[in-house]
């Protein structure tokens, strides 16, 4: 198996539960619930609809309203708890983001080598974006609606990705490091973005060989690339045959 590729359990992104499920609505009883306890439990339920209120209808359509519905939380304490949606996208956003972040620098330290950490790190976030289809729209996409905000939020996510080259090693190269992985990087999180834009976030997975070697090849050469991702562009066992909507186009 591939690194990056192996099963993990699915992260708890916001959007990827029900803020209305009934197995999180707070019991009833003699005891009193500590109020930090119901105040994190609220949080949480309106992060989660408002992601999926944000997937289903587009930030720019989405009200408060809308978002107490989904999460089952009354408008005041909405108010309480974020200072408008913009607020509350930030939140989700940064929230989520750095789960997944923590994800691919776990599953990026258990490789080997450079070609490695990248395929690994690419895989989790791959997979995890396929997940949480409701956080990916919103967290990649509908994040241009946000406005200047949306797009510092952006900018602060794509210069974490510098993170992962910092274990490059040192190569010749007709322009300077850091403005070529700032292309790289801007490449793959534009591959990613059309997907998902395309209503096709299941099909993620099926990025990673290219985007691996979009990654690898301006560093290590694309003969060099190759090598390090046949594993990768080669047809699954058919014992254990790639879903229809995981396979890659033709």
């Amino acid at each position: 198996m591939a690194a990056g590729s192996s099963a993990r359990p699915p992260l708890v992104l916001p959007g990827t539960r029900a803020g209305r499920d009934p197995e999180r609505s707070l019991r009833r009883g003699p005891r009193r619930t500590p109020p930090e306890v119901v105040a994190a439990n609220q949080r949480d339920r309106l992060l989660d609809g408002f992601v999926r209120t944000v997937a289903q209808v587009g930030y720019a359509r989405t009200r408060v309203s809308d978002i107490c519905q989904a999460a089952g939380v009354t408008r005041p304490v909405f108010y309480e708890l974020f200072k408008g949606k913009e607020d509350a996208f930030l939140a989700a956003h940064q929230y989520g983001t750095s789960l997944v972040f923590s994800a691919m620098e776990e599953a990026h330290a258990q490789a080997s080598d450079w070609p490695g950490r990248v395929r690994a790190g690419l895989g989790a976030l791959l997979g995890i974006l396929a997940n949480a289809p409701e956080f990916a729209a919103m967290a990649i996409v509908e994040i241009d609606a946000v406005g200047p905000a949306g797009r510092e939020a952006r900018e602060e996510l794509l210069a974490r990705f510098r993170d992962f080259f910092t274990d490059l090693n040192e190569v010749e190269l007709p322009i300077p490091t850091e403005e070529l992985v700032d292309m790289v990087i801007g490449g793959v999180y534009s591959a990613i973005y059309r997907r998902i834009a395309a209503g096709r976030t299941a099909e993620l997975p099926a990025l990673l060989p290219g985007l691996a070697f979009l990654v690898l090849a301006p560093f290590l050469g694309p003969e060099r690339a190759a090598a390090d991702l046949a594993d990768l562009a080669a047809p699954a066992p058919s014992a254990n045959p790639v879903p229809a909507c995981l396979a890659p186009e033709t």
